[in-house]
């Protein structure tokens, strides 16, 4: 019913209703910020990632990676997982980016949040305590239970792998 009334007022109406669903939908993400750290947030209202700022300052040398910690605590929902990305400011200006990027945070990990950096440039790179250092994607996953078997159904792809499509369109 709400459907054929939302279409009843015409398009405009239909996304509204859809819009007001999904705000519904979106779930508290509890945060424990240490003292003195940067909170998550958002740069822009709709980007995807909460900005993760450091709690120290450093420098880090050409070839050096260094464990960030980040001074956030979250309890994310279940069946989310929080990705930790790379800056693409930092990794095209200096050459520094997540190292085991995308970094994975459970969703039953109650421990600091943190971030592998590593200098691929030239120079050596230098940050502030507060600097965005990484971002955190929350995202859903499924969660399949492995079924062992003796074959698998076959793909177009089949077991060709890496460089098997080539470089040139």
């Amino acid at each position: 019913m709400k459907v054929t009334k939302a279409l009843t007022l015409g398009w405009n109406a239909t996304v509204l209703a859809v819009t007001l669903a999904r705000a519904a939908r979106r779930s508290a993400l509890p945060t424990h910020v240490v003292s003195g750290a940067k909170p998550l947030e958002r740069a822009h209202r709709t980007d995807a990632g909460f900005d993760l700022s450091a709690t120290t300052s450093g420098t880090l040398n050409p070839g050096e990676r260094r464990l960030i910690p980040v001074g956030n605590h979250i309890a994310l929902p279940p069946r989310t997982v929080g990705l930790v990305c790379p800056r693409s400011g930092l990794a095209v200006k200096h050459g520094v980016t997540v190292l085991n990027a995308p970094g994975v945070v459970d969703s039953g990990y109650r421990g600091e949040l943190q971030v592998i950096l590593v200098n691929t440039g030239d120079e050596a790179f230098t940050w502030a305590a507060g600097d965005r250092v990484a971002q955190l994607v929350i995202v859903q996953h499924e969660a399949p239970v492995p079924m062992f078997t003796s074959t698998l159904p076959d793909s177009d792809r089949g077991a060709a792998g890496f460089g098997s499509t080539g470089v040139r369109a």
